[in-house]
């Protein structure tokens, strides 16, 4: 993910899970909202139920790469914010690349 994709302002994460929709899963809340530029824009949320620092930073790193790597998935000009479950940590790196494609298609 490039540093131009991502959503770091708390009032946007605000605005999109306030007045955008939303998908569930049993280890994913993504929410997203029509926004005003030319590629998908994101923002990650790990909460502090998965652990310390280091394994809140692994899932992270691993979300990025999944989003990097299936790129096509996602709407451009669309904003996303996912938003990771405690159930997350006890998942492989492609347990949850399977789970978040498949939210997205389907």
């Amino acid at each position: 993910m490039k540093k131009y994709e991502i959503i770091k302002k708390n009032t946007d994460f605000d605005d999109i899970i306030k007045t955008g929709k939303y998908i569930k899963s049993h280890y994913y809340n993504i929410y997203y909202k029509d926004g005003d530029s030319d590629y998908p824009k994101f923002g990650l949320a790990v909460s502090k139920k998965c652990g310390k620092a280091v394994e809140r930073n692994k899932i992270k790193r691993q979300l990025r790469m999944i989003i990097q790597d299936n790129k096509k998935l996602f709407k451009n000009g669309v904003n996303y914010i996912i938003m990771v479950k405690k159930d997350i940590i006890k998942l492989s790196y492609q347990e949850k690349e399977e789970d978040l494609i498949k939210m997205m298609k389907g």
